[in-house]
This record gives C-alpha cells, structure tokens and sequence, in this order.
C-alpha cells in the first residue's frame, strides 16, 4: 500500500502541474466500502488518471503485455502497473476475460473499488458505444454503488498512432453513486442489460457525447 500511496501521489502531482486537470464530484466516491468505478474510454492514459485522481485506489484491467515486455521499459511498465493494482488480461481472450471479471469479483468482495469500461476498449472516433454487461453482471451480483465517470479531452494527451505525448487540459467528471439491488450472480440477462444501460446513460450526461447503438468492435484491453 505505501508503494500504491507513494506511485499515485507522484502521478497525481505531474497531472495536476503539467495537465491542470478540472476535477469534479470527487465527493461521490463512497469513503468505505465496494464501488465499481465506470468511465468512459478515450485514451490509453484513461486508467492512469483515474487511478491517480480518485480519492481511493481503483484496479484496472491491463493488458498482458504490460506486465511481459522485455528491457528496461518492459521493467518500469510492469512495476508501475502492478504499483497501482492493475490486474493483467490477455487481449482477445474470452477465458481470460472471464476469470479477469471473476479477479474483480473478489476485489470488491473485500470491500474495494475496482474500475471497467463498459465500452470495452477506447473509442477512437470520440464516440460513446453501448455498454457491454460485465459492468451490471458485477453491480448486481455484488450491490456494490456504481460510480459513473465522464472524462473530456483525455484523447488529446496522445493521439491515435503517435507516440509522444502532449500534456493537455483535460476534465473528470465523477457522477453521483448508481445502486442497484442485490441479486447474485442469478439474475436475467435483461436485468444485467438493464443496469448496463442506465449506467451508459449516466456517463453520456457527464461525458456529453455523442452515443451510438452498436458496440466498439475492438475487443482490445486498453
């Protein structure tokens, strides 16, 4: 916890000098307790900043290649991820996905936040897609408050295909706590859609996108 501590302030203080992030609704995070962080997705620092940002620690997927590249960056990149609780998936892998789900599970089972995009992966055109269900599987089966997160602007931190990055405003905007009966994981997939649904409609208030009907078709752990 001290190395989470000492990686996320370290973070937080070279977003807030480089970026001057507009920061709002931090006081809807639940002070103890489960909750399930759900954002939407615009760029690969997205988990960065929300990890650093939140008042309490959040783990996010990560794809396995963070956790396997070789040299020097390979090293730093695992160290950081682990340092802030990531939780590695292989990318395109339903078995994997799947026990990655079961990983966050336990995460709020003791009583920790956890965060997952919806979406799937990053929107590349800015677009808002439709939900997957992983999110409302895991608020029903768990009760756990369902914290919507807007961000705005993350996208032009590094822009698809480039490499450098551009520190930028940016804004993260954290919506009041969703919640939603208790049911285990025993429920109908209508009920799960449900859920799903009035999530996506609480993040599109704070994102203000434009939303689309049809899911991201990249399956791609960001």
């Amino acid at each position: 916890m001290a190395m989470f501590e000492a990686v996320r302030w370290t973070t937080r203080s070279l977003i807030a000098s480089t970026c001057r992030p507009n920061v709002v609704g931090l006081e809807n995070v639940p002070a103890d307790g489960p909750f399930i962080v759900a954002p939407n997705h615009l760029s690969f620092f997205d988990s960065v900043i929300v990890q650093a940002l939140m008042p309490r620690p959040v783990a996010f997927f990560a794809k396995a290649e963070y956790f396997t590249t070789g040299g020097v960056k390979g090293r730093a990149m695992k160290a950081f991820f682990e340092s802030v609780g990531s939780i590695p998936v292989e990318r395109g892998e339903q078995a994997a996905s799947v026990q990655a789900l079961k990983t966050l599970l336990d995460i709020l089972e003791s009583g920790k936040g956890i965060g997952i995009y919806p979406e799937g992966t990053r929107s590349r055109d800015g677009i808002l897609y439709r939900g997957r269900t992983g999110v409302g599987w895991l608020a029903l089966t768990t009760g756990a408050p369902v914290i919507p997160v807007g961000l705005i602007g993350t996208e032009n931190l590094q822009r698809a295909g480039e490499k450098g990055v551009k520190p930028q405003h940016f804004t993260m905007k954290v919506g009041e706590p969703l919640y939603f009966d208790k049911t285990g994981p025993d429920h109908s997939l209508p009920a799960r859609r449900e859920v799903t649904d009035r999530i996506m409609d609480a993040i599109a208030a704070l994102s203000g996108q434009q939303r689309s009907t049809s899911y991201n078709q990249s399956k791609a752990v960001e």
